[in-house]
């Protein structure tokens, strides 16, 4: 049975929570080295309703990681509004948590400091902190590494650290760019197999940037394609597939082969567009 991903209220009367997130006409400009300005996102509209798993995709450099910062706080937007549980976002939020393409450890740290170091930053006492830090060591199969630092570690031991150093915290976003990426396919395979347990028993939302279309496909309740730029949502797709899902049995199915091309379909236009204004900005 698929996951659902609406909240129903409690009882007649009741008020349905707010989405998770919410991106209201969203302008966000850079000026470049040459002085002028550049409008990466123009007038994005997105919608992440209470624990649904959405992926985007686009072209590169159409401004999705910069949606992840906006979302975060870590940049504020030109126009529009970014709102997160109905609330403009103002800078960094404690229920929002952030996974990176690369990897946000301390490397003078032991990889059981490194996930005990969020409850510390948020007043939680040592002991208690360690206690949290060691239920999700096991939780994500490092149990007996407490005391290896990361330049120890393979790239997907270290990516399990960064997932149980984001979620011990237990935020209610989940914001994930790129997060595999710098991993071999086989661990690649597995790590996102072990993001959906881990996530299915949080209730969290997430936001995934990926370009991997397979990987949003096999991860993601709802794909947003966006386009070439200046960004904005060209489409979003339902992903229809049952969970609990296994990456590599789902790709199987019919369904997502007929959803692998209806995603395509609609992206490749927008690939094509980003790749010629690259070879033309060449010559």
């Amino acid at each position: 049975m698929r996951r659902s991903v609406h909240c129903d209220p409690e009882g007649p009367g009741a008020t349905a929570p707010p989405p998770s997130l919410t991106l209201r006409g969203v302008v966000k400009r850079f000026r470049g080295p040459n002085g002028r300005t550049r409008t990466v996102l123009d007038g994005l509209d997105l919608t992440v309703k209470p624990g649904e798993f959405m992926a985007l995709i686009g072209p590169t450099g159409c401004g999705k990681s910069t949606v992840l910062s906006l979302i975060s706080g870590a940049a504020r937007p030109d126009g529009g509004q970014v709102l997160v549980g109905g609330e403009p976002v103002s800078g960094a939020d404690p229920r929002t948590g952030f996974v990176f393409q690369q990897d946000a450890v301390f490397p003078w740290k032991t990889v059981l400091a490194n996930v005990a170091a969020g409850p510390r930053f948020r007043g939680v006492d040592r002991k208690d902190a360690e206690t949290r830090a060691h239920d999700w060591l096991h939780r994500v199969g490092l149990s007996g590494f407490e005391h290896y630092y990361p330049h120890q570690l393979s790239g997907g031991m270290r990516k399990r650290v960064a997932l149980a150093q984001t979620l011990v915290n237990e935020p209610r976003l989940l914001l994930l760019d790129e997060p595999f990426s710098g991993l071999d396919a086989q661990t690649r395979q597995i790590m996102c197999d072990e993001l959906l347990d881990l996530w299915e028993g949080t209730g969290a939302s997430v936001v995934l940037v990926t370009h991997d279309l397979e990987e949003a496909i096999a991860l993601a309740d709802s794909v947003a394609v966006l386009t070439a730029g200046p960004t904005a949502v060209k489409k979003e797709f339902a992903v229809d597939l049952p969970r609990p899902r296994r990456v590599r049995e789902i790709r199987f199915r019919q369904r997502f082969v007929e959803l692998h091309e209806q995603v395509w379909s609609c992206l490749s236009d927008e690939v094509r567009i980003a790749y010629a204004r690259t070879t033309t900005a060449a010559v």
